[in-house]
């Protein structure tokens, strides 16, 4: 038995796609120009690849590298997303994130948890370093400006937080009050 038998089809497509989520929710907080998205987007691959060839592999990790091996699959058959702007993109891939991290926590060991955690930090790190910017023409800019460092930040919380006691929340977050105290009276 595989640990891949643990998940679901669609749970273990949360889990395969959530590295690459939360590379997307860097990029979409602050996107670069096309040389910028292009080595993000490699980063996010090489972070991935890095994660799941290191050794010794925990079983999800071995499980997760069989499968990059394998035959991908067709996009058709992947969910569709309506997202109308970059910071639905973000907030959905933060979700998605939670979401993965939830999982692997509650179907896998604590040494295969602490290898997803750390492969999704991974990328998130990588994600945000690997294009400078703001700046014109590679002048100028930062390596990883205030939006980055914030979903950074977010992403932070849901992947080291306590995920072992509740599911991840589907509902729409509290907008607080103007005095900051959350109740909307």
């Amino acid at each position: 038995m595989s640990i891949k038998d643990n998940f679901t089809s669609e749970e273990w497509l949360s889990i395969m796609t959530a590295p690459g989520r939360a590379g997307a929710a860097v990029v979409a907080a602050s996107p670069s120009g096309l040389t910028g998205l292009v080595a993000e987007a490699q980063a996010i691959a090489a972070a991935v690849r890095a994660s799941v060839s290191s050794t010794p592999r925990t079983p999800l990790m071995e499980a997760m590298a069989a499968e990059l091996m394998g035959t991908p699959p067709d996009p058709k058959d992947l969910p569709k997303e309506d997202t109308r702007n970059l910071e639905e993109v973000k907030e959905r891939s933060v979700q998605a994130v939670r979401q993965a991290v939830w999982l692997v926590s509650s179907k896998t060991s604590a040494e295969d948890a602490a290898a997803y955690r750390q492969m999704l930090l991974k990328v998130a790190e990588n994600t945000a370093n690997a294009a400078k910017e703001g700046g014109f023409l590679g002048i100028g800019g930062e390596q990883v400006n205030d939006k980055e460092r914030a979903v950074l930040d977010d992403l932070r919380r849901v992947i080291e937080g306590d995920t072992s006691t509740a599911a991840p929340s589907v509902a729409a977050p509290v907008t607080p009050a103007p005095d900051g105290s959350g109740n909307s009276n």
